[in-house]
């Protein structure tokens, strides 16, 4: 024989298994993990949302954008739904306002040849 039978007995002895004790061993892992995917993963990208909503509501005459098709252009007239950049001299185009992606610094935006 292998194994005891004193010790096979006593194995047994520990009386009925907790049931809360399984279910928190099997779900703990799950929900850790889903909350370190919100906090590494989902806040951040919520407060990048946020800050550029900010940023596009708060646009003016003289801002420097880039829209979601690559337009980089100076802000000249904020409508309600629509803006007007100048993308080159005397070159204004109208974009939709949710199509801007990215509202650049002063520092950013200067040309290359200035």
């Amino acid at each position: 024989m292998l194994i005891p039978p004193a010790y096979a007995q006593a194995a047994g002895a520990a009386g009925p298994p907790d049931m809360f004790a399984g279910l928190a061993q099997t779900f703990l892992p799950l929900v850790l993990v889903f909350v370190a995917f919100y906090f590494l993963m989902l806040r951040p990208q919520q407060q990048r949302v946020k800050a550029l909503q900010n940023a596009i509501a708060a646009l003016k005459k003289g801002d420097w954008v880039i829209t979601a098709g690559g337009v980089v252009g100076k802000v000249g007239k904020v409508e309600d739904r629509f803006v007007e950049l100048e993308v080159a001299p005397n070159v204004r185009v109208r974009v939709v306002r949710a199509t801007i992606t990215e509202v650049l610094t002063p520092d950013a935006a200067k040309a290359a040849n200035d």
